[in-house]
């Protein structure tokens, strides 16, 4: 996981120069990169060092600043949680960055605060409030703007949920796996794909076995020997 994170299998070798040594802090760059992440907005791809490198690029240019980049990194990191990529994101930003003077309206103030209130419904495993958050009429130029144009987005959500539900649950009922799901009519075809098996008489769904999932008693010895014994004992007379 940590070697994919630093160094995703589908980065290629032009990429991996900028990434790993100095040319990444050299402004000229940055058009490459910007193409890189327009990449992974098409193809479901994600590299988070890459990304970051864009972000530490403005950080240090305030004139290469562009707002539209900066909220798709953020979106893509969403689909990270609970790993920490979003924050590392948002680490990176600043007022002086975000107050840049540009020709346009910038969005980034606007979706940026509905941006963390995603990953922190994420975060805290709200999955219904996400998706409710995520289709109200407030996050409407989020969705025309932006996630219609990652491919994969909503998908990539769900696997956010999956992950917490298969460290969880052994069984879980339909209507309450749909509703972190947002799926009612494609859900038992979606839970089907995972390899999970569900109750035709009873819409439960059962989970294969996981060391996360499976409650097991631990038993802990503690073994003290008669000189240690001896000098607790006296330390406690003392």
């Amino acid at each position: 996981m940590t070697s994919e994170w630093l160094s995703p299998p589908t980065r290629s070798e032009i990429i991996e120069n900028l990434v790993s040594g100095v040319d990444r802090y050299n402004p000229a760059n940055v058009s490459i990169l910007e193409d890189y992440l327009y990449h992974q907005l098409r193809t479901g791809e994600y590299d988070c060092l890459a990304n970051l490198a864009i972000l530490k690029l403005y950080q240090f240019n305030s004139e290469l600043y562009n707002p539209d980049v900066i909220i798709n990194i953020l979106i893509k990191a969403l689909t990270t949680c609970p790993l920490p990529d979003f924050n590392l994101c948002l680490s990176l930003l600043d007022e002086r960055l975000i107050n840049t003077p540009l020709e346009e309206p910038d969005p980034l103030p606007v979706i940026l605060p509905e941006l963390k209130t995603l990953h922190n419904l994420l975060y805290r495993c709200r999955f219904p409030a996400f998706w409710d958050a995520y289709r109200s009429d407030e996050l409407e130029q989020l969705r025309d703007n932006y996630t219609v144009e990652i491919v994969g987005f909503e998908n990539a959500i769900r696997a956010v949920a999956i992950r917490a539900v298969r460290t969880t649950f052994t069984k879980i009922s339909s209507d309450r796996l749909g509703s972190y799901l947002s799926l009612s009519d494609d859900l038992v075809q979606y839970v089907k794909s995972l390899g999970w098996s569900i109750d035709p008489s009873t819409t439960v769904i059962s989970l294969p076995p996981n060391p996360d999932n499976q409650i097991e008693a631990t038993v802990v010895q503690e073994s003290i020997k008669l000189p240690q014994l001896t000098k607790i004992i006296a330390h406690a007379r003392s």
